[in-house]
């Protein structure tokens, strides 16, 4: 190769003087028409286009420079191709990208008329016209000569007219066919008729007729006469012919469609001018917004404006149906806000969550009794929905009624800052403060979460199960896929999954029974397919959250206003579960989750307390049911009890002092004093104990006869003023079993008064911690401590 080089130098320098100049002035031209095309031979800004996973478009933003213009596209629609080769350069397929005879005739003309009156340039010609965007002249037209022949040499005639298509000027801010395409007929260009065709081909020859108001004939005359050439030569036949030239003009632009406009935006401000094809199917997302706008248009005369919902693909993991908002177009209430990204208030939608953890670590079993009792924690005192209390309630029913108090109760005992951890887990993205600055409220709303990765989060429970039953593997957690040109990423083994199949199989068999009935009586529900759902409401109504799940769809709607004004009615039963059920009405059918088996085993339980069964369990109150493996770890039963009754079952004995009752042993479910007290109220059976006979009164040593209501051990009270100034009071209040003895109180050793029947008392301490003792006729004391801010 060296000894090449020197040969080819040697023989340089031989060379005289002018050859010299001669050659090196070739070597200069010949490389410059090598290079003379640049990198990227269109600079244009584009329009953002979004398409649907079947290429159909959902909606576009237009150009930075202000106009219509698309990505470029591939290929170009059959028809069109035709008739702008006929009409604008009918031996393309032929020339090297410059026809001698056009531009020859074209020169005659122009020096016969004294002007410029035709160009005879070629398609590839006004490709680099387009490209070079400079002043027509002759010597500009000379360079589009030469660029021309280097442009057919790295690019296929296909990719010219490709090109060319995409950014032939079409009138007004309208650029390349695709555009005019939707502008002109509002459709794309592959539906493109014979006549639409011809339009589009003589446009860019005057794309000034391309105006509604002005010279429609002279556009009218030029697509006939095309049609017409299409028709001596037998490209078309005379019925196509016929039916084309029948065709009117468009009387005006269309708009483009706004399918999914959230989404698009989101495209717009992420990935601006390309052409991104999302995993939405167009006729899906059509029927979600018509369902939507209806419950809108029914929710806004109560004050309620705005809706989004989010359809999924479960065995797919990809997003169906993106709505972020109503109204759109009309930009009022918020419309064109993203609801679907946006942090909101999560009230009781993340209970599931806590529910499957404990499950999963043995902490809680499906159907344990929960305390549904008054509380007070260091003042924060949560409430039921209802504001009414069962005393004590088994866990899935607990979910499935969504009742707050067993939901804290259950937190406090698994713990915030591992509860915390999980939701972090779990893909919720929004808790961005330490864990103590949620508390206790995490559950019911302290804290606040995106429809976006609440529904992801739902999501990682379904799979959990699919999963495992596939092949009994956990895989990591992925992200709902919402562009259809990102093939998903391989799946990797998770060896710590955030959900145990057993537990998550489990949670979502209780979701499936989720029912407010002093909201709605669900058994209308137009919808009979089985369906893990959960709602939630924010605190002052302000948000309305539901969310559902099947093996093969998830469907979640958020109700609201994006504003945070609350309204009377706006909770997760009353709207968005409503909206939920309406979706998943014209989602097919589907089957329900296979048990997990491989991670559940199963376990004796004592019907009625929930816990795993005690040594005084009765056998007529025993059911087998499945539990997550660790939950053979779990409670055993503690509410019922061995007592001794007389013979009748009237009283309590003694063997020592049942005499002529005689004595038998008896199993008895008993209930903490507080738990009972409202327990009997919402359960007719349940019986307490009976009291000591006569006999075996004096010294028994009886269980807990009495508990405190309110306060809580340990509680810290704010005791407000009254309208009037002076300082309010606290109204204490007592459980006994025997509601009808007298009970003594003390306020720090301080006679107060006495109470029967029913055992309340208003008080106002001072500031400071107290102590509040109570005594009844038959000595049983109680004391509690709290404290007084």
């Amino acid at each position: 190769m060296a000894s090449y080089v020197e040969t080819l130098l040697k023989w340089f320098r031989a060379l005289n003087p002018q050859k010299k100049i001669v050659l090196s002035a070739f070597a200069f031209l010949l490389i410059w028409y090598l290079f003379s095309l640049p990198g990227t031979l269109f600079d244009s800004p584009y329009s953002t286009l979004v398409s649907d996973r079947n290429g159909e478009l959902l909606g576009a933003r237009i150009a930075s420079d202000g106009q219509w213009r698309f990505p470029p596209a591939d290929s170009v629609p059959g028809k069109y191709e035709t008739c702008l080769i006929q009409f604008e350069d009918r031996y393309f397929r032929c020339h090297p990208g410059v026809n001698p005879w056009s531009l020859g005739r074209a020169m005659i003309q122009n020096v016969k008329a004294g002007r410029i009156v035709s160009g005879g340039s070629t398609i590839t010609m006004q490709t680099v016209r387009l490209m070079r965007q400079h002043k027509r002249t002759y010597f500009e037209k000379l360079i589009e000569v030469i660029l021309a022949t280097r442009l057919e040499l790295s690019r296929s005639k296909e990719q010219i007219l490709a090109l060319y298509a995409s950014h032939a000027p079409m009138g007004g801010n309208v650029v390349g066919v695709d555009a005019a395409s939707w502008r002109y007929f509002g459709h794309g260009a592959v539906s493109l008729s014979w006549a639409e065709a011809a339009v589009l081909a003589v446009l860019p020859n005057s794309p000034a007729m391309m105006h509604f108001g002005r010279d429609r004939e002279g556009l009218l005359q030029k697509r006939n006469r095309l049609l017409r050439q299409l028709l001596d030569k037998n490209i078309i036949a005379r019925t196509d012919y016929e039916l084309a030239v029948s065709e009117p003009l468009p009387a005006h632009p269309h708009p483009l469609p706004q399918i999914a406009p959230h989404l698009v935006t989101q495209a717009y401000l992420q990935n601006p001018g390309n052409h991104i094809r999302s995993t939405v199917d167009k006729h899906l997302q059509m029927r979600t917004e018509e369902v939507l706008d209806r419950w809108n248009t029914e929710f806004s005369q109560n004050g309620i404006f705005n809706l989004a919902a989010l359809i999924v693909d479960l065995e797919t993991n990809e997003v169906l149906s993106y709505t972020g908002n109503v109204g759109f177009g009309a930009n009022a209430y918020g419309s064109q806000v993203d609801i679907i990204q946006a942090p909101r208030s999560t009230g009781s939608i993340l209970k599931p969550f806590l529910y499957c953890a404990m499950l999963q670590e043995g902490r809680l079993l499906p159907t344990e009794l929960l305390p549904d009792v008054p509380i007070n924690i260091n003042g924060f005192a949560p409430q039921n929905f209802s504001l009414k209390y069962d005393g004590a309630v088994h866990a899935d029913e607990a979910l499935a009624r969504s009742l707050n108090v067993p939901s804290v109760i259950s937190l406090r005992k698994y713990g915030v800052p591992k509860f915390y951890d999980l939701l972090k887990k779990t893909g919720l993205t929004t808790l961005n403060r330490p864990a103590d600055h949620y508390g206790l409220s995490l559950i019911l709303g302290g804290t606040e979460g995106t429809l976006w990765d609440i529904a992801n989060a739902y999501a990682g429970m379904a799979h959990a199960v699919t999963d495992y039953n596939r092949d009994g593997t956990y895989y990591e957690r992925e992200k709902f896929r919402l562009l259809h040109d990102h093939p998903p990423a391989e799946r990797k083994k998770d060896e710590s999954p955030v959900f145990n199949a057993g537990a998550a199989w489990l949670t979502l068999q209780a979701l499936t029974n989720v029912n407010r009935p002093e909201e709605l009586n669900w058994h209308f529900v137009p919808s009979v397919r089985k369906v893990a759902w959960k709602t939630g409401t924010s605190y002052g109504f302000r948000d309305a959250w539901s969310v559902g799940v099947t093996p093969k769809y998830l469907v979640a709607v958020w109700t609201g206003n994006a504003s945070g004004e609350g309204r009377p009615g706006l909770t997760g039963a009353r709207t968005a579960a409503q909206v939920m059920f309406d979706l998943f009405n014209f989602l097919p059918a589907t089957g329900w989750f296979k048990p997990p088996y491989g991670e559940l085993a199963e376990a004796a339980i004592c019907r009625k307390s929930g816990q795993l069964r005690g040594m005084y369990c009765p056998e007529s109150s025993v059911d087998t049911l499945l539990v997550p493996a660790k939950g053979l770890q779990g409670a055993v039963c503690s509410y019922h009890k061995r007592i001794h009754v007389s013979d009748d079952g009237q009283y309590r004995v003694y063997e020592q002092c049942a005499g002529d009752r005689g004595i038998r042993s008896v199993s008895w479910f008993l209930l903490p004093p507080s738990w009972e007290w409202y327990y009997k109220q919402h359960h007719p059976d349940y019986r307490s104990l009976p009291p000591f006979s006569p006999e075996c009164a004096s010294g028994s040593v009886s269980d807990a006869v009495m508990q405190f209501i309110y306060p809580y051990p340990g509680a810290v009270l704010r005791i407000t003023k009254q309208l009037d100034g002076s300082r309010g009071k606290a109204v204490f209040e007592l459980a006994h079993r025997n509601p009808s003895v007298r009970v003594f109180w003390h306020l720090n050793e301080n006679y107060l008064g006495e109470t029967s029947n029913i055992h309340q008392l208003e008080l106002s301490p001072d500031a400071g911690e107290h102590t509040l003792t109570v005594v009844d006729v038959d000595g049983n004391s109680l004391t509690i401590r709290f404290k007084v801010e």
